[in-house]
């Protein structure tokens, strides 16, 4: 084969690749999704353009998850959050049949019951949303500032535990990061690992 196509070849195959393999990266602006929430709305991210956005993915089977929301630690962050007029949208990646899914009416159900403070709950069962932002755990949380940029992902905080007695003296990562954005600072830890159970996706395609 010329040598001049095969450079051409090479060059227009690493033009591609990166588009495909496109992962969220802290300083770079956050992957653009859409997705329907428990009220059956098409919920963008590019809707809350100007505004901080906070993207938590979750599970209610999930012994790490209820560790947050049994005690209201994550209720107390939505609230805080939300009070500040930030954006808190929850994703369930879960696929139909598995851990944690849930339709339109039992989402609803969910949130009630949790006295939930988030601004959506967005269901994605086909996991396009997860994948796109490659989130691993439940929880695991992302911050998106007001020009579009991811400032923090990872773990909610820095004790990988279910026994809610390990939010006493928790380092909340994502606290830190929202006060950090509120007062116009780099978010000092912009990531860090995250943990909980894995997010249950179905298979790919």
């Amino acid at each position: 084969m010329n040598r001049r196509l095969v450079i051409a070849l090479a060059a227009a195959s690493a033009l591609v690749a990166p588009a495909a393999m496109a992962a969220p990266v802290v300083g770079q602006p956050a992957p653009t999704f859409s997705a329907v929430d428990a009220n059956g709305k098409t919920r963008s991210l590019d809707e809350f353009k100007g505004k901080t956005v906070v993207l938590e993915w979750t599970n209610s089977g999930c012994p790490y998850v209820r560790k947050h929301y049994d005690s209201g630690n994550m209720q107390g962050l939505q609230g805080q959050a939300t009070k500040d007029g930030m954006v808190w949208l929850t994703v369930i990646s879960s696929a139909p049949g598995m851990q944690g899914y849930v339709a339109g009416a039992d989402a609803k159900a969910w949130k009630a019951k949790e006295k939930a403070a988030h601004t959506g709950l967005l269901l994605d069962p086909k996991g396009v949303v997860g994948r796109a932002y490659e989130a691993k755990t439940t929880p695991h949380m992302y911050v998106i500032d007001k020009t579009g940029k991811l400032v923090y992902m990872g773990g909610i905080d820095d004790k990988a535990s279910s026994d809610p007695a390990s939010l006493k003296g928790a380092t909340n990562y994502v606290a830190a990061a929202l006060a950090d954005v509120k007062a116009g600072r780099a978010v000092a830890q912009a990531a860090t690992r995250p943990y909980g159970c894995s997010v249950k996706y179905g298979s790919a395609g």
